[in-house]
């Protein structure tokens, strides 16, 4: 059975662009993903190329806390 913390949890990944840039004047918001990442083979933050819907384009999306 599954003993202490699970393995796979949980994390927001969150438009790296979009929060440097601050508020974008035609579409104000922030791109942001939700999904699962293995605590023993990813235990760093994770950083992936997505596409963020304000920016209309592919941008780092990185993990942020909760």
């Amino acid at each position: 059975m599954a003993k202490g913390k699970d393995v796979r949890v949980r994390i927001i990944l969150e438009c790296a662009s979009c929060v440097r840039n601050g508020i974008n004047k035609e579409l104000p918001g922030i791109s942001r993903y939700i999904t699962q990442k293995s605590r023993h083979n990813t235990p760093n933050r994770l950083e992936l190329r997505k596409y963020c819907h304000y920016c209309r384009t592919h941008t780092i999306h990185g993990e942020i806390k909760k």
